[in-house]
């Protein structure tokens, strides 16, 4: 069981790790530029599993230090001066037991789930959750900056998000035209919001970034879609997306922006 908990589910992780990485779907968890990172430490796993084959069975209990045969007697008369009671070991260790199996079995259970499910992305529904209506944590000036360059050309939605909630010169970029990739969530401001989720290292760290789309049809919440258009700044300062065209599409292979 020790060994089934340890090198053995650490393993098969290793493996799948191996496996998405291999067939490009890794990006579906991580950021590709760590993909290296995961890869060389999953190596390190099966290197290290295959080298626990050398030792016996149960040699992992192994403390490494003998505790001897035999208690050292106690002087005589000092014996009388010192009665503790016995130590309730037994109830220790069956709560131990008992949560070393539920973990063993959250854990195997965990493991066996990656084998069997297919990597899927994110929802619609937890950017929607996650959208708390502030500015994007991962807007930095340096976007800003070149957007007032006129250098937007590689920008998706991540990046003009970032220049929508923090731009004190909206002006500057009306007309911008853009050619943007996302899926469509509710808008206040717009007739939909295009969304995109912009991950730093892995999925857990997701965040959303909308920007308003107008002068279009709305489309069902989390259809992605491909649109084309310019950015226009309204007469109170904001600024949207006015669509010129708008077209349906399956969810790209690589979902997230980074």
């Amino acid at each position: 069981m020790t060994r089934w908990l340890g090198v053995g589910l650490a393993a098969i992780l290793s493996v799948v790790t191996l496996s998405l990485v291999i067939t490009g779907r890794i990006s579906l968890y991580i950021n590709p530029d760590s993909a290296w990172f995961a890869a060389g430490m999953s190596v390190v796993i099966l290197i290290g599993t295959i080298g626990t084959f050398a030792l016996p069975l149960g040699a992992e209990a192994d403390h490494g230090h003998d505790h001897g045969d035999a208690a050292a007697p106690v002087p005589h008369g000092l014996d009388h001066d010192h009665d503790h009671a016995p130590t309730p070991a037994a109830p220790l260790t069956t709560v131990g037991a008992v949560g070393t199996a539920v973990g063993g079995v959250a854990a195997s259970g965990v493991v066996v789930l990656s084998l069997v499910l297919a990597p899927a992305t994110l929802s619609a529904e937890l950017a929607m959750s996650r959208d708390t209506g502030a500015a994007p944590l991962f807007a930095g000036s340096d976007a800003v900056t070149l957007a007032t360059t006129g250098d937007t050309a590689s920008f998706g939605v991540g990046e003009w998000a970032a220049v929508f909630a923090t731009s004190t010169n909206p002006d500057a970029f009306a007309g911008d035209e853009v050619e943007l990739v996302g899926f469509a969530t509710p808008s206040e401001s717009g007739d939909f919001s295009l969304t995109r989720l912009v991950i730093t290292h892995c999925v857990i760290d997701a965040q959303p970034a909308s920007i308003p789309v107008v002068e279009v049809d709305t489309p069902e919440t989390g259809q992605w879609v491909s649109i084309t258009g310019t950015v226009r700044s309204t007469s109170d300062g904001r600024l949207e997306i006015a669509a010129a065209s708008i077209e349906e599409i399956p969810e790209p292979a690589d979902p997230y922006e980074y």
